[in-house]
């Protein structure tokens, strides 16, 4: 086993079942039929997408979440943050009568689960902190983080407080995507994979970061943890990112700026070769986090998800090598010494 891997296992976090009569969860004596979730960071469409699934009465005995409360956050250098942060804050209170509170403090009062919304990643691990601190479970939206350094320190945190913390991309539950693994008479045993999505670059992140973890994270849906090394290919207008397993697969991600920019990916089997278009389910991701809510086992290990970002980090890393063959293990080393990681 490669030390990357090593490393990754022991941050995968030992999470802790409760449920929603837990007292540590909710200060009121008449529980309520359903988990109170709180949003930090309400500058994506992500809020009111949810928040329209799981306020939804016809939803509620299923789903057993409520969102509550919100606290806005928001980023003033970030176009994506600042432009949007009042239309949606706006919609949240007026449409779905979502308490609009003034600090987290003040949020983690008075919900026992929490969604880390903010679009931009540089301010989740800040944000992330009380909530872990309170112990509260949370999913945390894409990107986890705005560094593979703060990744590892979430999950550290995490594993410290015995906090439940998950992240996922909504693409990872593509009813095409995620059936492929679980179809061994059309695929097979996966080989390779090749995937593909929109890839727009922001200067604030790590360029996949971005928007190029929804088609990374397709890429790890279908071929699961093992990456050892990363070379990048970069111009204008894509990024060609092929990874090396440690059992000798080989894994691409093509991000798109030219040309039409569908999301999917083309999987190579022992009994098949299978095309799988992507969407974002966000039903299907709303029915895991809440799941994941209810019982605090989060249904992608901390190990998948500091691989993906570690992927990232060193396609990065090859880029600024002129497509350098770059080991997960090398970046996660780096990422260790700056948060001070033995």
């Amino acid at each position: 086993m490669s030390r990357a891997c090593f490393f990754c296992q022991s941050l995968v976090v030992a999470v802790l079942a409760f449920s929603p009569t837990d007292p540590s969860f909710a200060e009121q004596d008449e529980k309520p039929a359903f988990l109170r979730a709180g949003m930090i960071g309400l500058d994506t469409s992500h809020v009111t997408a949810f928040t329209s699934i799981l306020n939804d009465p016809k939803n509620l005995d299923k789903f057993g979440v409520k969102v509550v409360a919100g606290y806005p956050g928001g980023s003033p250098d970030l176009p994506d943050s600042a432009n949007r942060l009042a239309g949606f804050t706006k919609t949240l209170k007026e449409k779905y009568n979502v308490e609009i509170v003034d600090s987290i403090e003040e949020l983690l009062k008075k919900v026992d689960v929490v969604f880390l919304e903010s679009v931009d990643g540089r301010p989740h691990l800040k944000q992330a902190i009380p909530v872990l601190k309170a112990g509260k479970p949370m999913f945390i939206d894409k990107p986890m983080a705005g560094s593979l350094a703060d990744v590892l320190m979430i999950f550290e945190l995490a594993a410290k407080h015995k906090a439940p913390v998950y992240s996922s991309s909504s693409l990872r539950y593509s009813p095409a995507i995620a059936g492929i693994r679980k179809n061994p008479k059309k695929v097979g045993n996966v080989v390779g994979c090749f995937s593909y999505g929109p890839c727009p670059l922001e200067k604030t992140h790590p360029d996949l970061f971005w928007y190029g973890i929804h088609g990374v994270e397709t890429l790890f849906t279908v071929m699961g943890t093992g990456c050892k090394s990363v070379s990048r290919t970069h111009t204008k207008g894509a990024d060609v990112v092929t990874g090396t397993w440690d059992d000798g697969r080989i894994g691409t991600f093509r991000g798109v700026r030219d040309g039409s920019a569908a999301y999917g990916a083309i999987v190579f089997g022992g009994k098949g070769v299978y095309t799988a278009p992507g969407s974002g389910d966000y039903k299907a991701l709303m029915g895991e986090v809440c799941q994941f809510f209810k019982t605090g086992k989060a249904p992608v290990a901390a190990q998948e998800t500091i691989e993906i970002f570690a992927f990232m980090e060193a396609a990065d890393e090859s880029k600024r090598n002129g497509g350098a063959v770059v080991t997960l293990e090398s970046v996660l080393r780096k990422a260790k010494e700056k948060i001070g990681a033995p």
